[in-house]
């Protein structure tokens, strides 16, 4: 009989479908948001298992967790040899929070506790090691666990998972920021290490006066979507994004602009002095800007202005074949083969190296949506990503740009 906790796997996605994450727990008073990683897990498509410490166990009842995941918590290892069965059986451990004992210990292979000796194990098998330390922030500055984690950051399997520094503690970081970036670990690791990428997110205002403004109805959730997970996935990014309302947080360095001319400037200075060599342009940049700009706000009551546009720059005609591009195509179409077409003439007209096409034509995706639907259109081929949200779209997305940009250097 299935547990009625397991009901919300893949209830948001099944990006993790068939994965199984043991999840060690260790005891800092941060323990409690274990509980959210496990569910938030759960529902990409996870099946999760948890092993406590018997001192984590003191602080919250094993029981919790055995009520959150729907399976029963590992607290003592036994005669059924659980650090080896669970290691052969498990895809991938994640230890969170991890404790400076936690951290130094498995530095050095001190197998005195549980989730040591399983997570040992793991690496002897080949597989990935996630940690999450919390502690305060005097243990987390020692030179004792940075020589810690110095040793274990040249394991190719494990991978440490920075705390967020606030005031005297090395805090247990955002569930959403700690769930994204675990998954994206799991399913791609660092395959990005060595890229330099520009992402371009949201709209441009440009403005008629001090307080009004020609702008468009983006988000800049794709483009904080891809600059995140290329950044997850090791890449050295960059988001110069226009003011943005999408409910992600960008956790890349990011570069704020205003107008389409700052978001230009910026991208051209990324590419041309700071060497970026693959350019993403996510962003909808206003394609229309006023002749004249009034320096003081136009009187409603006196004056109905009469005004004139022109056309704002074209990012793409200033960095064409100096880096690889691409390029986004939003239309308002009837079909796939009228977006398919448009795009094909985009994409010849700025000389993209692939250019993805949505149809914007349609409520349920495309700008201010968390979902989207896309055409590649590459030099060789036409790829659909069905309906997704928009992080999943991101990651296929990021695949494709990695093969195709690995192909234009050979």
């Amino acid at each position: 009989m299935t547990h009625p906790s397991k009901r919300i796997i893949g209830e948001i996605s099944d990006e993790l479908k068939g994965k199984k994450v043991l999840l060690g727990v260790s005891a800092s008073v941060s323990l409690y948001k274990s509980l959210d990683l496990a569910r938030d897990l759960m529902r990409r498509g996870a099946e999760i298992k948890v092993m406590m410490t018997p001192s984590a166990s003191k602080l919250i009842s094993p029981e919790m967790f055995t009520w959150a995941t729907g399976n029963k918590t590992v607290v003592k290892i036994g005669g059924k040899l659980e650090h080896v069965q669970l290691a052969e059986e498990f895809d991938v451990m994640i230890i969170a929070p991890s404790t400076m004992n936690i951290v130094t210990k498995l530095a050095y292979g001190i197998t005195d506790n549980n989730l040591v000796l399983t997570a040992i194990n793991f690496l002897q098998l080949n597989k990935k090691v996630i940690l999450v330390p919390a502690m305060h922030l005097q243990m987390w500055n020692s030179p004792q666990l940075q020589s810690a984690i110095e040793i274990l950051r040249k394991n190719n399997n494990v991978e440490i998972i920075e705390p967020k520094l606030v005031n005297n503690l090395a805090h247990y970081p955002d569930i959403e920021y700690l769930t994204s970036r675990i998954t994206s670990y799991i399913l791609r690791e660092k395959d990005l290490k060595g890229l330099k990428i520009v992402v371009t997110a949201g709209p441009t205002r440009e403005y008629m006066d001090p307080v009004r403004f020609i702008t468009n109805p983006s988000s800049g959730t794709m483009g904080v979507s891809i600059a995140n997970e290329a950044y997850f996935r090791g890449a050295d990014v960059v988001l110069v994004h226009g003011p943005i309302s999408s409910h992600l947080h960008p956790y890349s360095p990011t570069i704020e602009v205003e107008t389409t001319e700052d978001m230009l400037k910026n991208v051209v200075n990324l590419v041309e002095k700071e060497k970026f060599n693959i350019v993403i342009l996510a962003g909808a940049p206003a394609d229309y800007k006023f002749k004249v700009i009034r320096g003081e706000k136009i009187d409603s009551h006196t004056e109905v202005p009469k005004v004139e546009l022109e056309k704002t720059p074209k990012i793409s005609e200033y960095i064409r074949g100096k880096a690889f591009v691409v390029g986004f195509s939003a239309e308002t179409v009837n079909n796939d083969d009228e977006l398919i077409e448009k795009a094909k003439i985009k994409k010849e007209r700025h000389g993209f190296n692939m250019i993805v096409a949505n149809n914007v034509k349609r409520k349920d995706i495309g700008f201010s949506s968390e979902y989207n639907e896309v055409i590649v259109i590459t030099n060789s081929e036409i790829i659909k990503i069905p309906k997704s949200y928009k992080t999943i779209i991101a990651r296929k997305l990021l695949d494709i740009v990695r093969e195709e940009f690995i192909k234009s250097k050979v």
